[in-house]
């Protein structure tokens, strides 16, 4: 049963931008209650009426089905934000050519970056209202455009970055059946200084090609908030240009 109540749901709420995206959403004072979920409780999460957490491993399904029934409770969220995302790790590490291509690298690669996000949005994507505009947008990246893909490597985190887009552009056209005025949308927060990006920061060199946590979330929120339905299933980077497939 849908409620009145306004939600925000950001999933990867321990993450850089994942945090700060929670934090500029709450400061928007349009919401009732900002929903953080991540396998952990950041360090810094609030602990006042506006800020709630839920526990979950999201390439768990149970646990993000769990998830789910504990925010259904609240109400019917508004916006869903998935600020997830693995570029590297222990054992995955971009490539620079296909030799160094690893089967179980890919596999956690596309478990995190496409098939996490993918059950977040079967189990969320339902409790979204029906009778307003509401958003659900996943964080791709724009490696993961097929047309822009100049200079090559990164196989894995293109490749699930792509799969990331086509699950978006789907569920999209299968969204709007049942909830013409939802929007679902992959967006590219840009050159962020988080651990995700640190190491891998030399094609951004100037400061003003890279952005603060802070600054992406602030951008990200703004291209959500002029997202209308007609947009659903598009790809959007952090200043609201499109991206092409």
């Amino acid at each position: 049963m849908e409620t009145s109540a306004a939600l925000a749901v950001v999933v990867g709420a321990n993450g850089g931008i994942g945090r700060a995206l929670a934090t500029v959403l709450a400061d928007q004072g349009r919401y009732d209650r900002i929903i953080g979920v991540s396998r952990t409780r950041p360090a810094d999460w609030p602990h006042n009426p506006l800020f709630d957490f839920v526990a979950a491993d999201i390439t768990d399904e149970e646990q993000v089905a769990a998830a789910a029934a504990m925010i259904r409770q609240q109400g019917s969220p508004d916006r869903i934000v998935v600020a997830t995302g693995l570029l590297h790790g222990p054992g995955v590490s971009p490539e620079k050519t296909f030799r160094t291509l690893d089967p179980e690298a890919l596999v956690a690669l596309f478990r995190i970056n496409a098939i996490a996000p993918a059950l977040v949005a079967k189990h969320l994507l339902p409790l979204m209202p029906r009778d307003r505009l509401s958003v659900f947008a996943a964080l791709s990246a724009r490696v993961g455009s097929i047309s822009d893909n100049r200079l090559g490597g990164w196989y894995g985190y293109r490749a699930s970055k792509a799969a990331l887009n086509m699950l978006i552009a789907t569920l999209a056209v299968e969204h709007r059946r049942n909830r013409p005025l939802g929007v679902c949308v992959a967006l590219h927060p840009g050159t962020v200084e988080t651990p995700l990006s640190a190491p891998f920061r030399q094609g951004a060199s100037t400061a003003a090609k890279r952005l603060t946590p802070e600054q992406s979330a602030g951008a990200l929120v703004d291209v959500m908030d002029r997202l209308q339905p007609e947009d659903s299933g598009g790809f959007f980077a952090w200043d609201g240009q499109p991206i092409p497939w």
